[in-house]
């Protein structure tokens, strides 16, 4: 968790419950987490998203474009806009997508058949949750959670990065 994050969250740190996340959010739960190919998907690879990896550089990143959405479309928050259109979403809706998206990023990697990193990330204009398969050598992030200055970011990871059973 970046500075941002623990900073927004404060007390508020823990993670929703399973039990208390929003609706779309249990329904995505409900979908079977399913590894083809060496990649990791909720649901199975989706028509649209083409042959892993695609235009990508790598399978994680691939991964993270196919698993990506915008928890402000799943969550009951207001986002309103500024006169040039920009969306603004409230510090206490930012702190709302953070808890939610800890919540769902936990089930996920407590549910994964491979080792796996959540990203969630929350910010002025939206909030972000997407997941991928840890590999040795492919990271979607910085190194440095802290460089991301203009967003909350929060990371899970569960069991280490490993490429024919040795860790990285």
């Amino acid at each position: 968790m970046n500075d941002l994050a623990a900073e927004a969250l404060g007390s508020q740190a823990a993670a929703m419950p399973p039990d208390r996340l929003a609706p779309e959010l249990r329904e995505m739960l409900a979908e079977e987490i399913v590894v083809t190919d060496g990649v990791i998907t909720l649901g199975g690879i989706p028509d649209w998203a083409g042959r892993p990896p695609g235009t990508h550089a790598d399978l994680t990143g691939w991964e993270c474009f196919v698993s990506s959405f915008h928890l402000e479309d799943h969550l009951p928050i207001e986002v309103g806009s500024l006169p040039d259109g920009e969306p603004v979403i409230s510090e206490a809706d930012q702190v709302l997508m953070l808890r939610h998206g800890l919540g769902f990023a936990l089930e996920i990697a407590r549910t994964a058949p491979v080792p796996v990193r959540c990203v969630v990330g929350a910010n002025s204009t939206n909030g972000t949750f997407r997941f991928h398969r840890a590999r040795p050598g492919e990271s979607w992030l910085h190194m440095d959670l802290d460089s991301y200055r203009h967003e909350k970011v929060i990371t899970v990871d569960r069991g280490p990065a490993t490429l024919g059973g040795t860790p990285w």
